[in-house]
């Protein structure tokens, strides 16, 4: 039973005293090593990492620099973290998406992940892709990681979460590469939108994934 001070916090809180914690068990410091660096009491210490509150400035700027984080990080949190870091819904279930469910969520275009084999192993790379005719089309450099030959095996993947309400998709295509390279299809591929490389360059290769299969999974709060 609580005893009706600082309310329990859930696991799923982005408190500062729960970056503190976590951030101190990444690095595998002790509590008293951790206070030791960062110029403070363990007592002291075990109140913040208990509950957040108005605390002095300058002890979380030396605690920010003993846990190797920014001020502003400690005190306020990244927001470039990914997605998914509040805790799952209490009750969900995951349900399977028909094809042409499938290719609704992934609309017209935007930012997936390409999975292919390499010299060194399985590799997975960010990738704007385009939707056409029930294909995946990305655009790389012929010299990059991702200008695979024609009739290599391919996996694609994109997926959405909803932290706000606790659902996410994601939708998983499967098929082999086809290189694009007739001008007229380059064209007009070029000139839609989302067709622009986020990571810059002009990536002259244009790729399109042909599906042997396409499957996806939808997560709802119940």
């Amino acid at each position: 039973m609580h005893d009706g001070g600082t309310p329990p916090q859930d696991p799923g809180d982005d408190t500062m005293a729960i970056r503190a914690s976590l951030r101190r068990r990444q690095l595998g410091m002790t509590v008293e090593e951790l206070a030791a660096q960062a110029g403070m009491s363990v007592a002291y210490l075990r109140q913040l990492e208990k509950a957040s509150g108005d605390f002095d400035p300058a002890a979380l700027m030396r605690l920010a620099a003993a846990l190797e984080m920014s001020y502003e990080e400690l005190v306020a949190g990244r927001r470039d973290t990914p997605p998914g870091q509040p805790t799952a819904a209490a009750r969900a279930v995951l349900m399977r998406l028909s094809t042409r469910e499938c290719w609704e969520r992934l609309g017209t275009h935007g930012i997936g992940r390409l999975g292919l084999s390499s010299g060194t192993g399985p590799m997975v790379l960010p990738v704007n892709f385009l939707v056409d005719a029930h294909t995946i089309v990305y655009r790389t450099d012929p010299e990059g990681a991702a200008a695979v030959a024609a009739g290599d095996q391919l996996a694609f993947e994109a997926d959405h979460i909803d932290e706000q309400l606790r659902n996410g998709w994601s939708v998983l295509v499967t098929g082999t590469a086809d290189h694009i390279t007739d001008p007229d299809t380059v064209r007009a591929l070029a000139e839609r939108p989302g067709a622009r490389p986020w990571a810059g360059g002009r990536r002259e290769m244009w790729i399109r994934i042909v599906p042997g299969e396409v499957s996806g999974r939808i997560i709802r709060s119940v």
